[in-house]
């Protein structure tokens, strides 16, 4: 099915109502059919700023300009695919009417399968307006989720004969997969942070709970006994970095590979 304006329009009256369909995935008989018919085969990673990211190895790496950030992974794929196709909206933005970011900036999607979306949703793009518009979506705050997504394989009606890379450009009061932490936590797995690197507190935390006030969003940052816990299912996007104002939030690199395991892990399920 080719997606119509209507259409469209009608997925985005369905989009609040998101985290009762995730709730629902708790039952098996859903759990079933949910994720057979939107999350098959997905597989995402989100990825952190490449501001917020503090390399720990066994030795000093200079000058800075030689530490690969995040973005590298999807500037990789940017590169490596022919086909680019940029949204000229962001469904899940526009959705909720977005007030801090641009709902223009929307996702971009490569393969073979971005020849097949309809070019009312956007267009095809060179390498470099490819380029060009994900650094325009970093600069204006948003995160870059890469990866395999049956959701999008679905409501674009491509189909998942022809590979489709998709890179969502999240904000934290939006996006789709705020409703990661009501999902089944099989599913809910479907999303991954970058391998290799983590979230850590230290001793400056004071409790203010700013970190906690819609900032992670997957809901995963609770105070108790009056200091900030980072729950098992932290996703290291790194938001709680950002807006930390004692410097009490760390987000590391553990593993100097986390960029080539990336693309390694985005390039298994694209193949899938």
């Amino acid at each position: 099915m080719r997606p119509s304006k209507r259409f469209v329009k009608l997925l985005e009256k369905l989009f609040p109502q998101r985290f009762l369909l995730a709730k629902l995935t708790h039952y098996p008989i859903f759990r079933k059919i949910i994720g057979k018919m939107l999350f098959d085969k997905t597989n995402l990673t989100i990825l952190p700023k490449n501001n917020i990211v503090e390399i720990t190895l066994n030795k000093k790496i200079e000058p800075l300009e030689n530490i690969i950030v995040p973005s590298k992974v999807v500037e990789y794929f940017i590169e490596k695919s022919n086909y680019h196709f940029i949204m000229n909206f962001c469904l899940c933005k526009e959705a909720m009417q977005c007030k801090n970011y641009p709902i223009e900036l929307g996702c971009l999607f490569m393969g073979e399968a971005a020849k097949k979306i309809p070019k009312e949703l956007g267009r095809l793009a060179t390498k470099k307006e490819a380029l060009a518009h994900v650094d325009k979506c970093r600069k204006a705050g948003l995160l870059h989720l890469i990866g395999k997504d049956k959701i999008d394989q679905t409501w674009l009606g491509v189909g998942t004969k022809l590979p489709l890379i998709t890179v969502c450009n999240c904000c934290n009061c939006c996006c789709l997969w705020k409703m990661q932490s009501n999902l089944d936590e099989k599913l809910a797995s479907k999303i991954k942070g970058m391998p290799g690197i983590k979230i850590i507190t230290n001793e400056k935390c004071v409790g203010c709970g700013a970190c906690t006030e819609g900032v992670c969003f997957v809901d995963n940052i609770k105070l108790k006994e009056g200091l900030v816990e980072i729950g098992k299912n932290c996703l290291a996007c790194g938001r709680c970095v950002e807006i930390c104002p004692n410097d009490a939030i760390k987000l590391i690199i553990e593993d100097d590979d986390f960029i080539k395991k990336t693309i390694e892990r985005v390039n298994r399920a694209i193949s899938e």
